[in-house]
């Protein structure tokens, strides 16, 4: 499929548009953000990694009946996607208490909660995604009742496969961002699950030793972010020991690629 003009850049993935109107092209870039875009860096071979822990965790989703706009991987570093017409919401689902909240609330970092906490933030960057009600939501029609009806129910659902997906490899899903967006179907709207699953949009704990294997290596400074998400994808069954896809390997195809 030929990759089009480009049609919207974020902070981590660039949309392409294709020869057809219903797909378009996502690649994952290697620029690494905290705090609002306060915080920047590019490291080589984070695009890679995401590519395929959210492709793995996405196609395993579908599995389970959950629809989401992944249709198949192309690369190493891009997917063939369906278009969608994103609802300006970013879904947060916490299991453990860390981060933002600890310091809103003034819970203690690493307090399990009884049970999946869900939280609504407006996407605006300018407005440093606010904290918003299910109130705010429905008066301002950024979805409707049916549709954070549908959204909330198939959140539950990905939360317990996720959790049962990572405990089997010695991992806790602490905490994760989800979006989703509008296709058209048959003459109507239906939502689906859009955007990335990556150690970019989870905080993923060991079991044992709590060590952060996410973004938060990047935030707190804890070292090396690309060992971290090597370590997520090895886990998953992705990686593979005999591949000798390492995480050096793995920056050194990026760049090879880069460069062609």
């Amino acid at each position: 499929m030929k990759k089009g003009k480009k049609i919207y850049e974020g902070k981590a993935k660039i949309i392409y548009a294709t020869s057809d109107k219903n797909l378009v092209i996502q690649y994952f870039k290697d620029d690494a953000t905290a705090f609002n875009n306060q915080k920047k860096s590019i490291i080589e071979g984070k695009g890679v990694l995401n590519n395929r822990i959210s492709e793995h965790i996405l196609n395993n989703l579908s599995q389970i009946g959950i629809k989401n706009h992944l249709v198949k991987r192309l690369n190493m570093r891009e997917q063939i996607i369906r278009l969608v017409e994103i609802i300006p919401i970013e879904f947060i689902v916490r299991n453990i208490a860390t981060g933002s909240i600890t310091k809103r609330l003034g819970i203690e970092d690493g307090t399990v909660l009884n049970q999946p906490l869900l939280e609504f933030c407006l996407k605006n960057d300018k407005l440093g995604d606010p904290i918003i009600s299910e109130e705010h939501i429905l008066a301002f029609n950024w979805a409707t009742k049916k549709e954070l009806k549908k959204v909330k129910k198939m959140i539950l659902r990905i939360n317990d496969f996720m959790i049962g997906m990572f405990r089997g490899v010695g991992i806790k899903l602490v905490d994760f961002k989800l979006e989703f967006g509008r296709i058209k179907l048959n003459d109507h709207n239906e939502v689906i699950l859009a955007d990335e699953i990556s150690p970019d949009t989870c905080r993923l704990w060991d079991l044992i030793t709590d060590k952060k294997l996410d973004k938060d290596r990047f935030r707190k400074d804890l070292g090396d972010l690309i060992p971290a998400y090597t370590e997520v994808a090895k886990r998953l069954g992705i990686l593979h020991e005999q591949s000798n896809l390492s995480a050096v390997n793995i920056t050194k195809l990026s760049s090879i690629k880069k460069r062609k």
